[in-house]
């Protein structure tokens, strides 16, 4: 039950927005009485602050793999990889994560996730640069690693923030947004390395995307 309330209010967030968004319509969503609600959690801050401790832990889990390729390279590709399919195969969480946050950046969660490599994503990334940096795969000039993880994680989240903003208009005519985001990543990867024309390793493929989870009364079918 606590992860449908999750579902529905995730969704409704996204689509309405924070103001709109109070327990009696997640409630209304689920076809219970806002009492059931209550039984898990107390109000609304308690609602999304459970929200984004649930989006920081799924994040993680997606990205936590790709740590186990054997070089920096490998690494860095995976990473940016499992981070592309996250952003297109949830959409929702994308958008109240990194387009719409329920939270500041200054919140008290933020700064524990922060402070704690089991739920740091951008620290764990970063260090994956570092170690390209440090195993001297990039050219000479590039030295700083914030430099390069903030510039690949703008241009990733500028692909999937356009395909969950714009996807749905057909005025123009969007190649796979799988396509293009890949294709921007290994542009940034390529154009750094010092020795250009390396085979990048491949991004497993995936499922059609779209620009929305499932409605509603999909996302809290049993």
């Amino acid at each position: 039950m606590r992860e449908r309330i999750l579902d529905a209010a995730r969704n409704l967030f996204a689509s309405e927005g924070y103001e709109a968004v109070t327990l009696r319509k997640v409630a209304d969503c689920i076809e219970y009485c806002p009492a059931t609600i209550y039984k898990y959690f107390e109000d609304k801050d308690e609602m999304v602050r459970a929200l984004v401790e649930d989006d920081i832990a799924m994040v993680m889990a997606t990205i936590r793999p790709s740590m186990a390729e054997q070089t920096p390279l490998e690494r860095l590709r995976s990473f940016g990889c499992a981070y592309i399919e996250m952003g297109l195969e949830r959409p929702n969480h994308y958008r109240l994560m990194f387009m719409t946050p329920l939270l500041p950046v200054d919140d008290p969660l933020f700064r524990k996730k922060r402070a704690d490599p089991q739920t740091d994503s951008y620290g764990l990334f970063l260090s994956v640069v570092q170690e390209c940096v440090d195993a001297g795969l990039f050219r000479a000039d590039i030295t700083d690693a914030c430099l390069v993880a903030q510039t690949i994680w703008a241009g990733l989240h500028g692909v999937i923030s356009l395909h969950i903003a714009c996807g749905g208009n057909d005025t123009y005519d969007w190649r796979p947004v799988r396509d293009r985001a890949i294709f921007l990543h290994d542009l940034m990867i390529n154009g750094m390395l010092r020795v250009p024309g390396i085979v990048l390793p491949t991004c497993p493929s995936s499922r059609p995307v779209a620009t929305t989870e499932p409605s509603l009364t999909e996302a809290v079918t049993p």
